[in-house]
């Protein structure tokens, strides 16, 4: 007999892009899929999520011309 978990990931993962790696949603989901394996889970899947990238930077704060 099996017993299965569900675990909701955040449909989107948001990063600033001021020193974005290009990686952060996959690590984001190997913390997830290591820590429930530490408890003895067994990763099966996962869907496609979205990434947003917020702007970095000063982001229009910067001086005045």
């Amino acid at each position: 007999m099996y017993t299965y978990k569900m675990v909701q990931v955040p449909p989107n993962v948001s990063v600033a892009s001021k020193g974005r790696k290009g990686n952060e949603a996959a690590d984001y989901l190997q913390d997830v899929v290591n820590e429930l394996a530490s408890e003895g889970w067994e990763f099966q899947r996962v869907d496609a999520i979205g990434i947003h990238v917020q702007p970095g930077g000063l982001g229009g704060n910067g001086p005045k011309q």
